[in-house]
């Protein structure tokens, strides 16, 4: 049988975009994984939405279970395999169709990396606004099936919000393809919303058409150290409201935390002192520098007066907002002093992040063999990451780690996901953020557009 659906998949869509046997040692499930080999029937690489469709007619015909790939970036385990799976690897889908600079959107296939993409419309002065640490790596197609969040969702919102159209192949091969440039399209169902975040389990997104904004003129940030937690809340409305709505990021990273993010080995040293409790990294984005960070620096002197901060450092050029963005960018610095990391990504309201996250790290220090907690996170939108180190690797160990941070959730309306998605790795703990009544409806959505469950099976929900 194995013999037969290769053949198959090398005549629809050419024997070199097909790997199989030994191949497969060249492969790997995750950027972080390079070393262990692909396990998998075998791996395929479409050159297109056609090769994409026909690939999936193949595998519909001999019931075989597929797993997508893009960037292999995710922290979920969505892209893991068990041996039996036909992997679809969308690195050769990386062509920018389209910037069409007067409708303000650009059409990419599945495979281009997010920073092309930056690229690309930096050069016309325009600006897709997602961003995060892995813009290097991530693919658009899984950008976009993990709903991805980062640095400025605060003011651009999800990658939800920035996506016009979609082209999308379904489990038997049927593709679906609305890549309209509209922003205002309220005929019936929205079905690309559908896709967004499904972490590929409802079909294989092959093309986006994402909406743009105009490029600011200037970027202005600060670092500020602050004492208490409701000062954090305090500083993001003084911020919010007098630079009227151009705050485009509000990170908060963990007094901690950040002495880690900037005392050797890190590479980078502190913008201000050690010995705060929280650390805030503000972006603005304007039209004019010099009246841009004159309104920046008077509202930092206005805080300072009111008490909210306790010091503050402004970038006052370039080099300064590559210094500042890197310390909060390069999570790389704790995680390798995070032996067995485990990282979370949980989303809860801003006025209980404070006290909430004060009491599972205390409940983390005291299970036996947990050695570090870094906090970090996009508090303006209520997201927080936490990493957790341990001394030694065991499922007991996990679970009850993943026990503390999420059994605290439930009660208070919060999400074990704010923008990493469920996949294999939270699939146990979807219940303590949606109801018995939304996972079933989600079942029945799966079994609808895939019946065979042959799109990464057992990732997100059991069906």
């Amino acid at each position: 049988m194995k013999s037969g659906l290769i053949q198959e998949l090398s005549d629809a869509i050419g024997s070199a975009n097909v790997i199989s046997g030994e191949g497969l040692n060249e492969r790997y499930i995750h950027i972080w994984k390079m070393d262990q080999p692909l396990l998998a029937v075998a791996a395929v690489l479409p050159r297109s939405t056609e090769h994409v469709s026909a690939v999936m007619k193949i595998c519909f015909a001999y019931d075989q279970k597929v797993v997508v790939h893009g960037g292999l970036t995710n922290l979920v385990g969505s892209t893991e395999t068990d041996g039996d799976e036909v992997v679809i690897s969308l690195e050769k889908l990386n062509q920018i169709e389209e910037l069409d600079e007067k409708s303000r959107t650009i059409t990419a296939q599945a495979g281009v990396i997010l920073e092309q993409v930056q690229l690309a419309c930096s050069e016309k002065e325009l600006l897709f606004p997602l961003n995060f640490g892995a813009k290097g790596s991530a693919q658009i197609g899984g950008v976009i099936s993990t709903n991805a969040g980062g640095l400025r969702v605060f003011k651009y919102g999800m990658t939800r919000n920035l996506v016009l159209g979609l082209e999308v192949v379904l489990a038997d091969g049927t593709i679906i393809s609305s890549l309209k440039k509209i922003i205002k399209d309220n005929s019936a169902y929205d079905l690309k919303h559908m896709f967004i975040g499904s972490e590929g389990t409802l079909g294989i997104i092959t093309k986006a058409v994402l909406k743009l904004s105009e490029a600011p003129k200037s970027r202005t940030s600060a670092f500020v150290a602050i004492d208490d937690y409701e000062h954090v809340i305090s500083f993001l409305k003084h911020m919010d409201s007098g630079l009227a709505g151009t705050l485009s990021g509000y990170e908060l990273i963990w007094g901690h935390t950040y002495k880690v993010m900037t005392t050797p080995p890190a590479q980078m040293r502190p913008p201000i002192p050690h010995g705060h409790s929280y650390y805030v990294l503000l972006e603005s984005h304007g039209a004019d520098v010099e009246k841009d960070t004159a309104v920046m620096e008077a509202l930092l002197e206005s805080a300072l007066e009111k008490g909210l901060i306790e010091d503050a450092a402004i970038a006052s050029n370039e080099a300064d907002l590559t210094w500042f963005w890197t310390i909060r960018e390069d999570v790389h610095v704790f995680v390798s002093q995070a032996n067995h990391d485990q990282h979370f990504d949980i989303s809860l309201p801003l006025p209980l992040i404070g006290n909430v996250l004060e009491r599972i790290s205390k409940n983390l220090y005291e299970l036996p063999d947990v050695e570090v907690v870094f906090i970090f996170g996009h508090v303006a939108d209520g997201n927080i990451h936490l990493v957790v180190g341990k001394r030694i690797q065991s499922d007991e160990l996990i679970h009850a780690i993943n026990e503390v941070i999420y059994s605290e959730l439930q009660p208070i309306g919060g999400s074990i996901s704010a923008e990493h998605g469920i996949g294999n790795h939270k699939k146990a703990y979807l219940h303590y953020s949606r109801s018995t009544a939304e996972i079933e409806l989600m079942k029945t959505l799966k079994k609808s557009l895939d019946p065979k469950l042959l799109l990464n099976r057992g990732k997100v929900i059991d069906v």
